[in-house]
């Protein structure tokens, strides 16, 4: 298993040019990965830089720190996992929206004045959405069965992931996101306690639950709640790979849905794909996966499947790959003037290098193909359009809104860019009213 380490190194390096790129290749000979290089401090005669890497194992790490340390002239000072340190006591809290420092403020907010509001709410249901928080209230449930690509680990386990999506929650669109843990795996418990808090909450979203019995999850929680309620693992991902495929047709001329389209892998993010890339408007959407359930839940979709990756390659113009399985692309399968995702991390279906080099005329891997960019804007426009669904004509829109916010040559914008994250929930809102009523979206 990969575990995809992150580490910091404090480097210090003789102030002569080329030391900095000696210590990058180093790095780079035993297959690390640099991501942030930030100067610390320049002395009289020598740089300190902090500089963060990731490996995918305690050998990789260990082989890697003993390349720089074998470096002449440079000093490998400390060793710190940052990530760790970041997470220690969580990275959420649950913070009061104003101060009660006083009788008459007690009064106001807590007992007896809170009674007069209890009764409003009695009254008039509605006004929930006026005098608490639950209007503006995700919950994050998860019941640790498909952990990032770690598997089933268990609910505590996803705690960090749950933690983080609420704290993208917050930043990115002001949505307040609760993780719930569930310590159950059968589709009925968890439907079942999913309704049983649901009044509590503005909406839904469903995380790193396992397929097949995702699907049925969601399915059920759509049909019998009145919030909205998405997957991201499916939904999330395909919003985000149908922006990247946009923006990648856009660079090279193509005309997406005259194209025709291969998804290799169809599980949750594979299946989800491929709805996507239909209710876009692409007419010819072919998949493949080791999987018969797989396959016929994509042709009761209205897809087609294909004999073999070698009949899909062939075949398509356009490759999706979220298998999770390094290498499964052989470069002879590649076709001239194909673009290719291979978005599965750490380690893609196929190198883009080597992909480019067979002759795809676009090629990328996943590292920038990132469902942040999807679920803050997605749940901001439908808690702000005030609908019961989120379907495939908001999800298509916030697609849009992405591939606009994406500069020339590139994949997909800044995940962090909040004007981005401010473009999918004017999409999203905006779709919802314009197909609201036509769609039974509304309450």
């Amino acid at each position: 298993m990969m575990n995809n380490l992150i580490r910091t190194l404090m480097v210090q390096t003789p102030t002569v040019p080329g030391n900095l790129g000696r210590v990058a290749t180093a790095i780079g000979n035993v297959g690390g990965d640099i991501g942030e290089v930030e100067t610390v401090k320049v002395g009289h005669n020598y740089t300190m830089r902090s500089i963060t890497v990731q490996v995918e194992s305690e050998d990789q790490l260990e082989e890697l720190l003993e390349a720089v340390r074998s470096l002449e002239g440079i000093i490998l000072h400390t060793v710190s996992d940052e990530v760790l340190h970041a997470h220690e006591g969580g990275k959420i809290q649950m913070k009061s929206k104003m101060k009660i420092e006083s009788i008459a403020d007690l009064r106001r907010v807590y007992t007896p004045g809170v009674a007069n509001v209890c009764r409003a709410i009695q009254e008039q249901p509605d006004k929930a959405k006026i005098y608490t928080s639950i209007g503006n209230t995700v919950a994050i449930v998860t019941d640790g069965t498909a952990i990032l690509g770690l598997g089933n680990i268990g609910p505590v386990a996803g705690m960090p992931v749950m933690e983080g999506k609420a704290a993208l929650f917050d930043q990115l669109a002001n949505v307040n996101a609760i993780p719930i843990l569930l310590n159950v795996n059968e589709p009925e418990e968890i439907i079942q306690t999913v309704k049983n808090i649901s009044p509590g909450f503005g909406g839904i979203l469903l995380e790193d639950i396992g397929s097949p019995h995702c699907f049925e999850i969601e399915e059920r929680l759509k049909e019998e709640l009145d919030i909205p309620v998405m997957h991201d693992d499916q939904h999330g991902t395909a919003v985000v790979t149908l922006a990247a495929a946009i923006s990648a047709c856009r660079s090279t001329g193509v005309n997406l849905k005259e194209a025709k389209v291969g998804q290799i892998g169809l599980g949750a993010a594979g299946i989800a794909t491929c709805r996507m890339f239909m209710a876009y408007g692409v007419k010819q959407v072919i998949g493949a996966d080791k999987s018969p359930e797989a396959n016929e839940r994509l042709v009761s979709y209205g897809g087609k499947v294909a004999d073999s990756l070698e009949e899909l390659m062939e075949n398509c113009d356009i490759v999706i790959a979220t298998t999770g399985v390094p290498g499964l692309i052989q470069k002879e399968w590649i076709r001239k003037g194909q673009i290719i995702l291979a978005l599965s991390n750490p380690k893609p279906e196929i190198e883009p290098e080597d992909a480019l080099e067979a002759g795809a005329i676009y090629a990328t891997d996943g590292r920038s193909v990132n469902n942040v960019l999807g679920f803050p804007g997605i749940f901001r426009g439908v808690l702000n359009a005030g609908v019961r669904d989120i379907t495939h004509t908001m999800l298509v829109a916030a697609a849009e809104a992405i591939a606009n916010s994406t500069r020339p040559g590139d994949l997909v914008p800044h995940p962090l860019n909040l004007a981005v994250h401010e473009a999918v929930s004017e999409a999203v809102e905006r779709a919802a009213v314009v197909h609201g009523e036509k769609d039974g979206v509304y309450r």
